[in-house]
């Protein structure tokens, strides 16, 4: 599902709709029945959202200076799947709470119901706030391959040779 151009918007509005679409199935033929979500929910989402972004961070100071040291390579390559993991898990979980709210709709007019949706809305809100760190972190951990020309190449080769 990831290219080598990573996670696309394409592809998590993709996975968003099919993810509502077979939640709303299920809570149809569950009879709409919509399970009750808290508050630790929403903090859980937002804790993991700056959680991403400040995993991806390091990689930024990184790029900025130009060096490579031995683990950075492969630091920036784990912030970048933890990047595409919180987009796509947050996708997925926008389309979910998404079906809710869908169902939920027709009892608008009920309080608890009400009150319920309005949970249900700040899950999804906070599952775009994941998508969107996880979107940002992707963008900071990409690291160009360096130039066969780079003056640095000697730094970045085992044993410190220039390549022939």
């Amino acid at each position: 599902m990831v290219t080598s151009g990573g996670v696309r918007l394409r592809q998590l509005v993709v996975v968003t709709v099919v993810v509502g679409l077979l939640g709303l199935v299920v809570l149809r033929l569950l009879g709409g029945t919509v399970p009750s979500p808290g508050w630790p929910g929403v903090v859980l989402l937002l804790f993991m959202a700056v959680g991403v972004y400040f995993a991806a961070l390091p990689v930024k100071r990184l790029r900025e200076r130009r060096v490579l040291s031995p683990g950075s390579a492969l630091r920036a390559a784990r912030s970048l799947v933890l990047a595409q993991a919180a987009a796509l898990t947050g996708a997925g979980l926008l389309g979910w709470y998404a079906a809710q709210v869908v169902v939920l709709l027709p009892n608008v007019d009920v309080d608890s119901q009400r009150g319920r949706m309005w949970l249900l809305v700040a899950h999804a809100v906070a599952a775009i706030v994941l998508v969107v760190s996880g979107l940002l972190a992707q963008r900071i951990c990409r690291i160009d391959p360096p130039d066969a020309g780079d003056p640095g190449d000697r730094a970045t080769n085992p044993g410190g040779v220039a390549p022939a």
